[in-house]
């Protein structure tokens, strides 16, 4: 059971209270969402190059990153499904992402619709009261539906949309007075692709920027002012193709994120204080929360995620994979290496990553030695010119 209580913990949900972090020298204030599964890299192949995927070729999985980029796909259609234990380090072993992943091509290929499935099984958990005495037993799950639309604005650049549909089952019943029920919310993606790789020879820059999950806030309870924000997201990539030989390229790629929710209220000290400054930073408008979260917390470049990754291919059929993810101490001190592989047989691409363990004891990541599976089926792949 305590394990359960630190996964909550670890995953932020927002039917607990948001607190305050003990740091090595200071207390810090993280930003919190609701549904942050949706932050987590939904594909093998991504999460082996530290969790970035808004500038990469083009797959199966572009949906989850960047829909826009499906246009620029060499196949016609791809389908992705990819498996991920979840927080394997603190031994739990019922916690698992599942994502599927579609796109296709329309017309003459200038357009493409794409759709998402993710599943977030958060395993069984024992309800008990303030004594320890059982009261029920629960399977929390949370999922996403997604579908978009992306078309070429031109021949090098092209423009997605999507909308998103979630719920949260965290909890059911009613507890100290509070009936629980599960949180429902509708969020879209806005997203741009630059393909600026010369037809030559396969090298050149590509760039990709996303606004997600940007929709209402959600609520687990009756209570209309106690709702939290969802992980509103802005993201910016780049990767640069070096064509070694015929056979042989490299892919780099740096990509930075913003959670684009406002930093909740420190301690004040004072319980009056506190309780008014957390009603003020609930009743805060979506769209104005947006614009806050970039002056406050610590401070914008404090505020981002980093992602380094490197994918080698040869002959477009093997390839190797790293990458880097990092963030500061106030944002959630997050770092990890990341390392992958990948096999294209035939239509079929079977990918691997896996999270290289850093620290030790209390000081390992929770998120040390996760593995994800992903396969995909590419299919009717476009003539070579």
């Amino acid at each position: 059971m305590r394990k359960r209580i630190l996964l909550f913990s670890v995953l932020g949900l927002s039917i607990l209270s948001t607190n305050g972090v003990t740091a090595q020298t200071s207390t810090v204030y993280p930003r919190t969402t609701a549904v942050p599964f949706l932050r987590i890299a939904a594909d093998a192949r991504s999460s082996g190059m530290g969790d970035m995927g808004l500038a990469t070729t083009p797959d199966a999985n572009s949906g989850f990153w960047n829909l826009a980029k499906s246009t620029f796909s060499e196949n016609k259609t791809g389908i992705g499904f990819t498996y991920a234990p979840w927080l394997r380090a603190l031994g739990l072993n019922d916690v698992y992402l599942a994502t599927l992943g579609f796109n296709t091509k329309l017309n003459d290929g200038r357009s493409a619709i794409g759709a998402g499935i993710r599943y977030f099984s958060l395993g069984n958990i024992q309800f008990t009261d303030a004594n320890g005495n059982n009261l029920n037993q629960f399977t929390p799950r949370e999922m996403a539906f997604d579908f978009g639309y992306a078309i070429k604005l031109s021949d090098r650049l092209s423009l997605g949309v999507a909308l998103r549909y979630i719920n949260s089952n965290l909890a059911s019943g009613t507890f100290g007075g509070v009936t629980y029920k599960a949180g429902n919310a509708i969020a879209g993606d806005i997203s741009l692709y630059y393909d600026g790789v010369t037809e030559q020879n396969g090298g050149g820059f590509a760039w990709g920027i996303a606004l997600s999950n940007l929709g209402s806030k959600m609520g687990y309870t009756n209570d209309n002012q106690n709702k939290d924000y969802l992980p509103a997201n802005f993201g910016a990539g780049f990767r640069y193709t070096y064509v070694i030989d015929e056979a042989n390229k490299i892919h780099l790629g740096l990509e930075v994120n913003k959670l684009m929710v406002p930093a909740p209220p420190s301690d004040s000290g004072d319980t009056t204080t506190n309780i008014n400054a957390m009603a003020e930073y609930r009743s805060q408008s979506v769209i104005s929360s947006w614009g806050k979260s970039f002056s406050d917390g610590g401070g914008f470049v404090k505020s981002l995620q980093f992602s380094l990754g490197a994918e080698y291919s040869y002959a477009d059929q093997f390839f190797a994979r790293l990458g880097y993810f990092g963030e500061s101490e106030i944002e959630g001190n997050r770092k990890y290496f990341t390392a992958g592989v990948g096999i294209k047989y035939n239509v079929m691409d079977f990918n691997f990553s896996y999270l290289i363990p850093s620290g030790s004891g209390v000081t390992q990541s929770p998120l040390a030695n996760t593995l994800r599976f992903g396969i995909s089926f590419n299919l009717e792949p476009e003539e070579t010119k």
